[in-house]
């Protein structure tokens, strides 16, 4: 999907005469993909020196750009901070990831509960990047009963 596409896919959103929240097509998916430990070694914040030569996980690189020429949404959301954001442009260029934009500052620390007015769903990054397939899995949610 082109910045083009998507930038049409994303703009205003009206609905009774007010201005909403866009929704994407459907088979249209919107990764949020961390970095570090993810698509390549783990470098924490505290030795930025190593970020420009950080190993990548080819089939991360892999995945993501397949995903992306599929026409999903890649954002890569990273607890680096913004004094890192040049550093880790660089870095995804040089090494080929193709992506549609970079959220810098993500908590750190793990145990992450997104709670959201949209459809969220979350994959554990365990060591290999593939495909994702549908699993039953036991999740918390908001008691609706009340």
């Amino acid at each position: 999907m082109s910045k083009i596409d998507l930038d049409k896919i994303l703009k205003n959103k009206v609905e009774h005469g007010k201005n909403i929240s866009p929704i994407l097509p459907d088979g249209v998916k919107n990764y949020l993909i961390d970095i570090d430990g993810t698509i390549c070694d783990d470098i924490p914040n505290e030795e930025p020196e190593r970020m420009s030569t950080a190993k990548v996980y080819p089939d991360a690189l892999v995945t993501l750009n397949k995903w992306f020429e599929e026409g999903h949404i890649i954002c890569f959301f990273t607890s680096r901070t913004e004094s890192h954001r040049n550093v880790t442009e660089e870095w995804l260029n040089k090494n080929g990831f193709k992506y549609h934009s970079l959220l810098m500052g993500k908590p750190r620390g793990g145990n992450y509960h997104w709670i959201d007015n949209h459809l969220v769903r979350a994959t554990r990054y365990n060591g290999k990047f593939t495909d994702l397939i549908e699993k039953n899995a036991k999740i918390e949610v908001f008691d609706d009963r009340k």
